[in-house]
């Protein structure tokens, strides 16, 4: 007999769908129709299943890929090159070569370059 204040503990793992796809669907087809489908899905990066699923159902793909802003691109274009710049830095610095004058300037430059690009960062997304 179950306790009224017991507490059933969550066993963990991917919770269960609402609606389980369990019904499976065959189709016969020859070695090139497969071919055709699997690179017909491939170009609109589907699996087969989404594929034939997607198509059956309402009888076209909708090709709309996601395209970041130029905005965006370009703020992850200077972050890239920030990072490898500070990589070089910290590679140096945590070798036998110690920092020179140069060394100090540019991390200087580059946390002045960070504090910047946080603040369009944070412009952008307001």
């Amino acid at each position: 007999m179950r306790q009224e204040n017991q507490v059933v503990k969550n066993k963990g793992g991917r919770p269960k769908k609402t609606i389980k796809k369990d019904c499976r669907v065959s189709v016969r087809c020859s070695l090139i129709q497969r071919k055709a489908i699997q690179a017909k899905a491939k170009s609109v990066k589907f699996s087969v299943s989404e594929y034939l699923l997607t198509m059956g159902l309402t009888g076209k793909i909708d090709r709309r890929e996601k395209v970041l802003p130029k905005e965006v691109l370009q703020l992850i274009g200077l972050l890239n090159h920030n990072a490898a710049n500070l990589n070089q830095i910290a590679k140096k610095r945590n070798g036998i070569e110690p920092l020179t004058a140069f060394d100090r300037a540019e991390l200087l430059i580059q946390s002045r370059d960070l504090k910047q690009l946080s603040e369009s960062i944070k412009n952008y997304l307001k």
